[in-house]
């Protein structure tokens, strides 16, 4: 086994993610983009695979050419520990814009300050101060 990571499938909007996400967390990149040629089979110019790291975890993504009856679930979420209430009130305004917001900001007994949304793309953000 060469390793693990995620990989978030999108439908015409995975270049657009990768990008708004980077610039959400510091210290992170798009590190490799193969795009769709004209000969296909995705529309010429999306995504065919691509990485890039948040804070050094690695994702991976495409943007699929086959339409599916799914996409992302709340079940499965990006799960962010801020160091410091501007960290978390910066990316907890950000991410639901377009989105919704799943759990308000607030004191949940686990957590200092926690806070669950899903962002324009359909992806489930758990943002956290310990």
């Amino acid at each position: 086994m060469k390793k693990v990571a995620t990989f978030l499938m999108f439908e015409g909007n995975a270049e657009e993610a990768m990008n708004y996400y980077v610039s959400l967390i510091e210290d992170s990149s798009v590190t490799s983009i193969v795009r769709y040629g004209p000969e296909g089979p995705g529309t010429e110019g999306s995504v065919m695979q691509a990485t890039f790291t948040l804070k050094g975890q690695e994702f991976m993504c495409i943007d699929s050419h086959v339409k599916h009856a799914f996409t992302f679930t709340p079940s499965f979420s990006i799960f962010v520990t801020c160091d410091t209430d501007d960290e978390m009130d910066r990316l907890y305004e950000d991410l639901p814009v377009g989105g919704k917001v799943l759990m308000p900001l607030g004191n949940y007994g686990f957590s200092k300050k926690f806070g669950w949304v899903v962002d324009r793309f359909g992806v489930s953000w758990q943002v956290n101060l310990p």
